[in-house]
């Protein structure tokens, strides 16, 4: 084939690729959320949706399709159309929880694109109110007077929680029992109740029992102290170096247009600038807007983050 034509061809191609961008999107988009109603990733999610919805002129609707610790809603979006009218919003267990199980029908940065890093999550060290702990200095004093009496919930193996409360566990020179439960609210419930020592999750789910004396927070996982909770000293003021946060993306199935990942990535980045924003960091959401290239990258450093802790910690699902 002759240059010429060669290059008109490509031409084209680009010049249809750019259009395509432009006007997506020209129908509505599927943003599958892979876990139940309810909980920030469910409520992050939506406002997101709304929004993009907003400013694209066509609906962003949100399908739940929970099972397999996310595992199920992230395959479906794997498999779906690379065109940018599927996407999906996740947690950062999305890629540490992988790591945990002996397969998995994906691969995290084979079969996604990303699309943009959304908010991070401080985490909260909770403790149960009747135990003789009120920072971390002390956490370390009961766990060394009392061993093997200390024990932690995880909401989900592999959760962001998981990662936090191992890193932890390390950091701090400590030792106690890590036991998995089936979601959040049963976790905070036997860390109420006493059948749990402590609980490290995102600061939403504690800040009320906080509020209210049902349970202490004694630190935040955060680099600085939150505004939700002024008072409660960073982990890192006791163990310097300790940061850990959750974190919340939106990614489309691999080979996606690149051009639409990019509108996307603006879009998304507009609607975090938005009353988003105010809204979600009143609740003690970081916010960081960035490019794709930015978002993978953070993606990246998180993933190696998170292989070491699990292959350190030997976190398997039974």
């Amino acid at each position: 084939m002759p240059i010429a034509r060669i290059l008109a061809a490509a031409a084209l191609a680009f010049a249809t690729l750019t259009a395509t961008a432009q006007s997506y999107p020209t129908r509505p988009v599927k943003v599958v959320i892979p876990f139940p109603p309810g909980g920030t990733l469910d409520t992050l999610g939506r406002a997101l949706a709304q929004k993009l919805q907003e400013q694209l002129g066509q609906p962003f609707v949100v399908e739940n399709k929970p099972g397999g610790n996310g595992i199920i809603g992230a395959d479906y979006v794997a498999k779906a159309a690379p065109d940018g009218y599927t996407l999906l919003f996740n947690a950062s267990t999305f890629i540490s929880a992988p790591m945990t199980m002996k397969s998995v029908p994906y691969a995290v940065n084979k079969d996604f694109a990303p699309i943009a890093l959304v908010a991070k999550a401080p985490l909260s060290v909770a403790i149960n109110k009747n135990l003789p702990v009120t920072d971390i200095k002390s956490l370390q004093a009961y766990a060394k007077a009392n061993p093997g009496k200390l024990t932690f919930a995880v909401g989900s193996v592999g959760s962001g929680g998981h990662m936090a409360t191992e890193l932890l566990k390390r950091q701090a020179g400590i030792e106690y029992t890590v036991v998995p439960y089936k979601g959040t609210a049963p976790a905070f419930q036997d860390l109420i109740g006493g059948q749990i020592a402590g609980f490290i999750d995102p600061i939403l789910g504690s800040l009320q029992y906080h509020k209210s004396g049902m349970l202490r927070v004694i630190a935040v996982t955060s680099d600085k102290r939150t505004p939700n909770l002024p008072e409660v000293p960073t982990v890192a003021e006791t163990l310097p170096g300790y940061e850990f946060y959750s974190w919340y993306g939106l990614w489309a199935p691999a080979k996606s247009p690149q051009d639409i990942v990019n509108k996307l990535n603006a879009e998304t980045n507009k609607a975090l600038a938005a009353e988003i924003q105010a809204k979600f960091s009143a609740q003690g959401l970081v916010f960081s807007p960035g490019s794709v290239d930015d978002f993978a990258k953070f993606q990246e450093a998180d993933m190696a983050k998170a292989q070491k802790i699990i292959t350190e910690g030997n976190i398997r699902v039974e």
